[in-house]
């Protein structure tokens, strides 16, 4: 029941879609009911009139029978079509309910989920719930209808033989409830080892560049065919229950028609029923179990939504861990100031990862974060857009703590530029127009020329219109980053944040890739983790990190006095661009190598 009161809702939207449905179930119903009496009234009509009957009446009852099936056709087809055309519909709003619940989560709700498996959740298990809308609730509801219509047609014949033909549902009725504990733990395993093999597929088409550089090609079949068979097995133990189930209800209501034709024989032997009323009987008969085993085919599907409904409804319900307040502040445009006031964070409790961090920014000023792999720096600048928020500490902007903002005008304020670039399968001015979706043809273009792109830009196949592929595969590194760059220029937000953006990106690329950010760094406030020190010399404060707390805090020439850490890191980075250049000289045969 509790899954069923978080889908419902869903399909109040389609009540009159639904109820057309329902209503057009009962004409069939009405129309299955009417066939078999109008059997009935054929033998009665033989049965009176003898061999001098009239064609008349007969005549009669053929045009009705046509009258009966033509509007048991049109029904069948309404139910058909409403019912899917609202289940249908109802499976988009859930789909895009789960996929705003999955965006507006935090960054934290991902950090262990694979996103196959959130993708087979969005398309797989919903898909379940069709079953649900279109054919379990109206077939519930009509085929409920149908036991009461029919039991009264036997009852009218022969009340003593209707209660006889009752003897079978309590064992059906077990039956079905036996299935439905028994099948919905099956059908949830089976949905839950889709998602797994979605996971792996997806990871693996993602990362075949990986694999065939690797060589793991024969390492991945067998991790997917174990993935596959996993999944076969959990849908054949499933199959295993439902093709146990249909059998055995065939078998127990056809345990009815042995009572009909034992007692029923009798009757009409003794003259206590006549032979119409048996025929017709044995007619009803059928449309009477008929509702039942539909009921328990109709378990199967409904067992099988229930078994998704779970893990939808874990999506659907789960709440972010960057609240947004229910009074949050519209922020306009930002000044650009930021300060952290004791800073602290942990991804995971017990491991801190920032410990009392503080400093402050003024508006156009630029800070530096420097420091060895997993110090927390680019956990810094997650926390400056809320992507996590503190365990302890506030950040401000404006003087304004950020978890009194609303997140979309937070966001708004701050432009990111990282090392690990993505790109949307789309074009070139696809992809820059993200920062700003109804900018210009004109702006864009500027905003290209200001990332050194423009150039490269009009040397593709189709300039601005050039497909780039998924994650931008069609484009080099270089390219990508200064695409990426385009897309910060055109946001214009006031804030900046530059997660090593040159680091990976040759000598040349990288000074293309610097003039861009030094022009797009003006008049903005930016936070900028550094791999090269050359590039942050000129930043108004550098804040050098240990194990998550601040080392060292001040300007370039400011720390190089101190003589700590930074100075370290200064001095063998000079080294290493000394050693590269000499080898550099050699290679072109202008210096010897030393």
């Amino acid at each position: 029941m509790k899954e069923l009161k978080g889908i419902l809702p869903f399909a109040r939207a389609y009540k009159w879609w639904i109820g057309a449905a329902t209503l057009c179930m009962l004409l069939v119903t009405a129309a299955s009911l009417a066939g078999p009496w109008a059997i009935r009234s054929l033998l009665s009509t033989i049965e009176d009139g003898g061999a001098g009957a009239e064609l008349g009446p007969i005549s009669a009852l053929a045009a009705i029978a046509v009258g009966i099936y033509l509007v048991k056709a049109l029904a069948k087809f309404g139910t058909d079509y409403i019912s899917h055309h609202a289940a249908w519909n109802m499976v988009q709003d859930i789909r895009q309910k789960m996929y705003d619940s999955l965006q507006g989560l935090s960054l934290s709700f991902y950090s262990d989920k694979q996103t196959g498996e959130l993708m087979s959740r969005v398309i797989n298990d919903t898909r379940t719930f069709e079953v649900l809308l279109a054919h379990a609730i109206p077939t519930v509801v009509v085929n409920g209808v149908m036991l009461v219509g029919v039991f009264f047609f036997l009852s009218y014949m022969n009340a003593t033989l209707a209660l006889l033909t009752l003897i079978p549902v309590p064992l059906l009725a077990w039956l079905v409830l036996k299935f439905s504990r028994i099948s919905r733990p099956l059908f949830r395993k089976n949905q839950e080892e889709v998602g797994a093999l979605n996971a792996i597929l997806q990871d693996n088409l993602s990362g075949i560049r990986e694999i065939k550089a690797f060589t793991q090609e024969e390492h991945e079949s067998e991790r997917t065919g174990r993935a596959l068979a996993a999944q076969t097995r959990a849908m054949l133990r499933a199959l295993k229950m439902t093709n146990a189930f249909h059998p055995a209800i065939e078998f127990v209501a056809s345990l009815g028609t042995a009572i009909v034709i034992f007692f029923g024989g009798r009757l009409a032997l003794g003259g206590a029923l006549p032979l119409k009323d048996l025929v017709t009987y044995f007619l009803y008969l059928n449309a009477f179990y008929q509702p039942i085993m539909a009921l328990g085919q109709i378990n199967e599907g409904l067992q099988e939504a229930l078994g998704s409904a779970g893990r939808v409804l874990s999506v659907i319900q789960a709440e972010s861990d960057v609240p947004e307040s229910p009074d949050a502040l519209e922020l306009s445009r930002a000044a650009g100031a930021i300060e952290f006031r004791r800073v602290g964070f942990q991804y995971v409790d017990g491991i801190p990862v920032l410990d009392d961090i503080s400093f402050c920014l003024k508006p156009g000023e630029t800070l530096a974060l420097v420091g060895a792999t997993g110090v927390g720096k680019t956990t810094i600048a997650s926390l400056i857009p809320r992507f996590y928020d503190p365990v302890t500490g506030e950040i401000y902007i404006d003087d304004r703590d950020i978890r009194t903002l609303t997140l979309r005008s937070l966001r708004r304020q701050i432009s990111l530029v990282s090392q690990d670039v993505f790109l949307f399968n789309g074009t070139v001015r696809d992809n820059i127009l993200y920062g700003s979706p109804r900018a210009t043809e004109e702006e864009v273009v500027a905003a290209a020329k200001a990332a050194n792109a423009h150039n490269f830009i009009l040397a593709l196949e189709m300039g601005y219109d050039t497909p780039i592929g998924e994650r931008g595969v069609k484009l080099s590194g270089g390219q990508k980053q200064r695409i990426s760059i385009a897309r910060a220029v055109l946001k214009d937000a006031p804030i900046l944040i530059l997660d090593e953006a040159t680091s990976a990106v040759d000598t040349q690329t990288e000074h293309l890739i610097q003039e861009a950010l030094n022009t797009l760094k003006e008049n903005k406030t930016a936070v900028v983790i550094a791999h090269r020190l050359s590039t942050i010399r000129d930043a108004d404060q550098i804040i050098v990190l240990a194990e998550g707390k601040i080392l060292e805090q001040g300007s370039h020439e400011d720390l190089l006095v101190k003589g700590g850490l930074y100075w370290q890191l200064w001095q063998a980075q000079k080294a290493n661009q000394g050693a590269a250049g000499r080898i550099a000289q050699a290679a072109m045969g202008s210096a010897p190598l030393k």
